[in-house]
């Protein structure tokens, strides 16, 4: 029942907690309540490994080299990570080893917004075949301590897996902008909001089991209070998330500039050049987090426990021009073949020249925003033939660099062009006969269209109307249309009839 407490006239908080009071009450009163409680301070109990996985960590990088271009170390390091991760669990328990609890190899990526962290985890989920759920941390910092807002992450990926809970403790939950809960360390005390967020994650990345239904959820309440009175208890589904591998990534900015000035600061008293502390500063960002030590991390706003569980970190370099070009030059490039496939929806046919997508690749750099550039920079061009071309009936779309250039005269010229051969083919069609403009002629149609405000096919159909009877007294298959035929198109037709028959008297 999804209802609406203030709709209804009630107090959502007064109801609320009537809701959790009545429920409390009905499962104290329920022996199976009390069979399946368990005992205060008892750790929760992960899964049993049944998770059918061989993959070898060069294979699915192999995979991953299909779709992302550089980015080795970073492909490598979640290549190996992973797969350790989920062949580990296919071994079976040893009670020699008499482990308490388990390392995850939750992994920290980071790197500029657009170098492909979110796409590998998607291949990566893709090709294990695991539910996958993204979140995106900056929602977390606007709600604080609510934890059921970051235990939803876990109920989505129970929906993603369509309600199958044991898959669901196989999945990876991957959360992007997680440098946007670090405390400030600006204000006075501690930063409540993120480092509230913080300890919620912690949990959920260590182990715990998260109840299925949301106890701030009005509607879940009340199902069960409904549950309750129908059956005579409450059936308690809970996800135990020890299992769940955790990969979070940020941008971290200025954190390069706290990992600069430690290994500045322990320079101090080695015999180094002048320039070799300034050179720091003249090093690649992602050359400085591969440096990143704990306490780094904690100095930018983490808590040591929330560091700590993420013990893997990998860092993506930010992409060059020429990476963008590699990338629109790939086959199984997402963006050209997203962007051929809106075009082919309104059956016509579009292809990229090369030296069109240099310029692309070129406008998207300048974007500084990596791969999504590109999605911008195509956009920018595309969207006028978008719109207009499905109103025609092209068939086919040539991106070119002039195109790119000025895609306003560009759609003009294209326009013009099919206008023109669309008269072209209908006359040959029409009368048996080929007519040929040359580059000049050409030009000049579109002109005295643009003139009189047709379009060339309208303004070539009033010119040449009686050149089908015309040309074939005068015995053509093809003739060829000169701006001197253009200017004084009646003219020129009676004085080829004229030649035409005196020559044959």
């Amino acid at each position: 029942m999804n209802i609406k407490a203030e709709k209804m006239g009630f107090d959502s908080e007064k109801l609320r907690q009537f809701l959790k009071e009545q429920l409390a009450d009905q499962e104290a009163a329920s022996p199976q309540a009390d069979a399946a409680s368990t005992q205060a301070g008892d750790p929760p109990q992960p899964p049993s490994p049944h998770f059918d996985f061989d993959l070898k960590p060069e294979e699915l990088e192999a995979y991953l080299d299909q779709y992302v271009i550089e980015q080795e170390q970073a492909k490598g390091i979640l290549a190996t990570k992973i797969c350790t991760h989920f062949n580990c669990l296919n071994l079976p328990p040893d009670p020699e080893e008499d482990l308490i609890g388990s390392i995850k190899n939750n992994v920290l990526m980071i790197g500029p917004t657009g170098v492909g962290k979110t796409y590998l985890i998607k291949l990566i989920a893709r090709k294990i075949g695991v539910p996958f759920v993204k979140g995106d941390a900056t929602k977390f910092s606007e709600t604080g301590y609510v934890g059921g807002d970051v235990e939803d992450l876990v109920r989505e990926l129970v929906r993603e897996a369509e309600g199958d809970i044991e898959t669901a403790q196989y999945g990876i939950i991957y959360i992007d902008e997680i440098d946007k809960i670090a405390s400030s360390g600006n204000g006075i005390g501690i930063d409540v909001s993120r480092s509230g967020v913080q300890r919620n994650l912690l949990k959920l990345m260590e182990e715990t089991e998260v109840d299925l239904r949301s106890p701030h959820d009005l509607a879940s309440q009340m199902e069960s209070v409904m549950q309750i009175q129908r059956t005579g208890k409450a059936e308690r589904q809970k996800i135990n998330t020890g299992n769940i591998l955790f990969i979070v990534s940020g941008a971290f900015s200025g954190l390069d500039e706290i990992i600069a000035r430690r290994l500045n600061q322990g320079a101090i008293g080695f015999r180094l050049k002048q320039d070799d502390t300034n050179d720091l500063s003249d090093l690649p960002k992602s050359d400085l987090f591969r440096q990143a030590r704990s306490e780094d991390f904690m100095e930018y706003g983490f808590e040591s426990e929330f560091v700590g569980r993420l013990p893997v970190v990998a860092v993506l370099d930010p992409l060059s021009c020429a990476d963008l070009l590699t990338i629109l030059r790939a086959p199984k490039n997402s963006v050209i073949l997203s962007k051929k496939r809106d075009f082919r929806a309104y059956g016509i046919n579009l292809e990229f020249t090369d030296e069109a997508l240099q310029l692309l690749a070129a406008r998207a750099y300048e974007e500084h925003t990596g791969a999504r550039g590109l999605v911008s920079a195509i956009e920018k061009v595309l969207i006028p033939f978008e719109k207009k071309l499905p109103s025609t009936d092209i068939e086919h779309f040539e991106l070119t660099a002039s195109i790119v250039e000025d895609p306003e005269n560009g759609l003009t010229q294209l326009l013009d062009e099919h206008s023109l051969q669309s008269f072209i083919d209908a006359f040959a069609t029409d009368h048996g006969i080929q007519l040929h403009f040359d580059a000049e002629t050409r030009e000049l149609v579109k002109n005295m269209a643009h003139e009189q405000e047709k379009s060339p096919r309208n303004l070539c159909d009033n010119f040449f109307a009686d050149y089908g009877h015309g040309l074939k007294l005068a015995n053509l298959q093809e003739f060829a249309i000169t701006p001197a035929v253009l200017h004084e198109p009646q003219e020129a037709l009676n004085g080829l009839i004229k030649t035409f028959y005196e020559g044959n008297r």
